[in-house]
């Protein structure tokens, strides 16, 4: 047996051995590739990043689809410090701070009309996880409580909460947990290579895809289906569009049966189709809204649910003095997310942010499509300033050929994202046509290059 000092000497040659990257264990990584060979971001500025060694690199992607006004925008940063410096922290539960209510006004204010009302959250799976509680409970205040049925949509994903994976559709993130929530169903995905590969902005066909909402209903009854959740564009799986349509005829069946619909806007909200909020691009009000990453431009977590006032306005009953919702976070409203946010919110405003994807959308579709052609592309996808290329699967390899392309950009300064065998382009809305010409051709390159 060691001596107490011989084991406190041991572990500590044993942790002096051990690399620096072994303690911490990285989401949606693999792990053990990624630290035989690790990309490292050290400094972030405009629309670049900066590596260990020195060497820039073109942001594509918006850090993850959230740093929609460019990295370390002062008027945002110095926010941040000054709320730091004044008041870190202010409960939230039966306490409350002027800038909570600041923000939610500032949000509210650019939302589609009657979309008044805004909770929040830390991060886009804990709106979901809002949503979904505020749609049960919601039908259960108006003396429906037999609606508890809950529908997703086959490959969309609402973050990785319980709820989240339950209505998420995207097997990867569902198969190592077992059981997910119950009594939830989920209505077909929208793509349709066949028919729509290469379409330039929505795709034309498709919208009868909404009618398999109707199948659900006749299976289950209407009588129990709380809501719908969707994705206005599906980001995650591969930048999956609406075909025209297809929202409207959702809105209308969710109305028709009086079930609520959810538009989780985590990746569409503040600005990247053209609109603030993709359900003002493609005219169609939801229920309720899911909110985050665009909201701080990435620097502080921070979500919300932006909800109809009539939503809210149900739950105002009965006792003044009495709790209408119970539920909420520790850090719901947090006094440097709220800075962060209301400072961003000035961000696009002074710029024009919100609506700057619409004015370079022609541009970009056009050398977004200039793929069409090259090696392993069998679809190109896009709106605002949103691209989704699907390569090919390597043979007996899927998803290796587009992490290829991933390794290849990287190398030659451009960050882009992988989700399976498509490569997804979110650029800041900062960018400059160059800088579009610069990604497009880098990823030419790169397709020629790949196996």
């Amino acid at each position: 047996m060691n001596h107490p000092d011989e084991s406190a000497l041991l572990q500590a040659r044993e942790a002096a051995a051990r690399s620096p990257l072994d303690a911490y264990w990285m989401p949606f990584t693999a792990n053990r590739q990624f630290k035989k060979a690790p990309r490292l971001l050290t400094k972030a500025s405009g629309m670049h990043y900066w590596d260990a060694s020195g060497r820039q690199i073109l942001d594509a992607v918006a850090g993850l689809w959230c740093v929609n006004a460019g990295h370390a925008r002062p008027r945002i940063v110095q926010a941040i410090q000054a709320q730091a410096a004044e008041m870190d922290f202010a409960p939230p539960f039966q306490m409350a701070h002027p800038k909570a209510f600041e923000l939610a006004e500032r949000v509210a204010a650019i939302a589609p009309p009657g979309m008044d009302k805004v909770f929040f959250t830390n991060s886009g799976s804990e709106a979901v996880e809002t949503a979904l509680k505020m749609a049960l409970a919601y039908h259960r205040v108006r003396g429906e409580a037999s609606r508890t049925r809950l529908i997703g949509r086959e490959r969309g994903y609402h973050g990785v909460n319980f709820g989240g994976i339950s209505v998420g559709g995207i097997a990867a993130n569902r198969k190592m947990f077992g059981n997910m929530l119950g009594g939830v169903d989920h209505i077909r995905h929208t793509h349709d290579l066949a028919r729509n590969a290469f379409s330039v902005g929505l795709p034309e066909h498709g919208a009868e895809a909404a009618d398999d909402l109707e199948r659900l209903v006749a299976l289950h009854d209407a009588s129990t289906i709380a809501a719908v959740i969707v994705e206005p564009v599906a980001g995650s799986t591969g930048v999956l569009l609406p075909p025209r349509g297809y929202l409207e005829r959702l809105r209308e069946i969710c109305d028709r049966h009086g079930i609520l619909l959810i538009f989780d806007e985590v990746i569409t909200g503040f600005g990247r189709t053209g609109q603030p909020f993709a359900a003002q691009t493609f005219g169609v009000l939801p229920d309720l809204m899911t909110l985050a990453k665009g909201l701080t431009n990435g620097s502080v977590p921070m979500g919300a649910v932006l909800a109809q006032g009539k939503v809210h306005d149900t739950f105002m009953t009965g006792p003044e003095k009495a709790i209408e919702f119970f539920h909420g976070y520790t850090y719901s409203a947090h006094p440097l997310a709220c800075a962060a946010g209301i400072a961003t919110l000035d961000t696009y405003a002074e710029e024009g942010l919100l609506t700057r994807a619409g004015e370079l959308q022609d541009y970009f579709a056009q050398a977004l499509h200039s793929l069409e052609g090259e090696p392993h592309v069998i679809d190109l996808r896009n709106v605002g300033l949103v691209g989704g290329i699907e390569l090919a699967p390597a043979p007996g390899a899927p998803a290796q050929r587009a992490f290829d392309v991933f390794i290849d950009c990287y190398e030659r300064g451009l960050l882009l994202r992988t989700t399976g065998d498509i490569i997804a382009l979110s650029p800041p809305l900062i960018i400059q046509r160059g800088q579009i010409d610069q990604i497009v051709e880098t990823l030419r390159g790169a397709l020629r290059r790949v196996a």
